[in-house]
């Protein structure tokens, strides 16, 4: 009799879950993306947290195209279903080179402990610990990045995250609030969320299909199943921010958020509902559709046509929101 385990949860090639629980997890992922170049950003990777071993990557440009200005901050937080990914792949990398030299700014993207290894708020809490690794950065700490130096604007940084790194960053939004001075002397000063992954028991319309090209409902609720803690549901506060035992934002000061989806996206409608939803308690919030796209639009062709559109929309957004 063979009494191999078998594999229960697949997210072929790059993850399975098997039944006597062990894990396969591929650190890096064949993928018909090359991993780009720019001679105008350089780039390196450090920890910024030791215990779980957490890198982070930080693109910065070689010189400004503002002399007499500093580098705004971008902190990426790259998706991934909170399950997969990395900062080294080619989905990850290469939209970063294009963010540092198209906004000419300072990127920094980041790690974060994967499920189901870690559940949920595992993942919520290395991007706090990632902000207050920037915070020593400000204060000019022994352990201080020789990148940040005068050259860096700690008084304009912008939080952009990308699916399950956009669900990062709108947990960091509400707990930071603006005007909060926890992370000074850093300022945020807005949010990007770009096809935020959320998630509820009630479906959407758009979750109902049809399927994307590489992602299905089935997908997404695989995530889900991996990534919340064991027995809860999608309407759990993590995963759903409008849901029955999610925390009323009517009272929280928000920073300006920007939130952007494919027209042909899955996730379409909840981002959408949380942008009206918002806006209705008069938050400061810009959507924007692009139409015909499906997920990862963006980190997948960051050099396209849409991808140039996308960079002049945040570089508009983060001018707006400079001063």
């Amino acid at each position: 009799m063979d009494c191999s385990p078998c594999i229960v949860e697949n997210l072929s090639p790059v993850f399975q879950l098997y039944s006597d629980g062990t894990i396969f997890r591929k650190n890096n992922v064949n993928s018909t993306e090359p991993l780009l170049t720019d001679d105008s950003i350089k780039f390196r990777d450090v920890i910024y947290e030791r215990k779980h071993n957490l890198h982070l990557r930080i693109y910065k440009p070689t010189l400004s195209k503002e002399p007499s200005c500093k580098f705004p901050i971008v902190v990426f937080l790259r998706g991934g279903g909170f399950c997969v990914g990395s900062r080294t792949w080619p989905s990850s990398h290469n939209c970063c080179l294009r963010l540092a030299s198209g906004l000419n700014a300072i990127v920094i993207s980041a790690d974060y402990r994967l499920a189901p290894e870690h559940r949920l708020p595992a993942a919520i809490e290395d991007g706090f610990c990632l902000m207050k690794w920037l915070q020593a950065q400000a204060l000019g700490s022994a352990s201080c990045d020789a990148w940040f130096n005068t050259e860096v604007d700690f008084d304009r940084v912008f939080v952009l995250g990308d699916s399950s790194g956009a669900n990062i960053a709108h947990h960091l939004a509400v707990n930071l609030r603006a005007g909060s001075t926890a992370l000074a002397p850093v300022r945020v000063r807005a949010y990007v969320l770009l096809a935020p992954f959320f998630g509820g028991v009630l479906r959407t319309r758009s979750e109902e299909g049809p399927s994307e090209a590489v992602l299905s409902l089935e997908i997404l609720d695989r995530f889900w199943r991996l990534s919340l803690p064991v027995g809860e549901t999608r309407d759990h506060p993590i995963a759903n921010p409008f849901g029955p035992l999610s925390q009323r934002l009517e009272g929280v000061r928000l920073d300006p958020i920007l939130v952007v989806v494919g027209g042909c996206e899955l996730l379409k409608d909840r981002a959408k509902d949380y942008a009206k939803t918002l806006k209705a308690m008069d938050k400061r919030i810009h959507y924007v559709e692009f139409k015909g796209k499906e997920h990862g639009f963006f980190n997948k062709h960051p050099y396209s046509p849409d991808g140039d559109e996308f960079v002049q929309l945040l570089n508009q957004f983060i001018f707006n929101n400079s001063y």
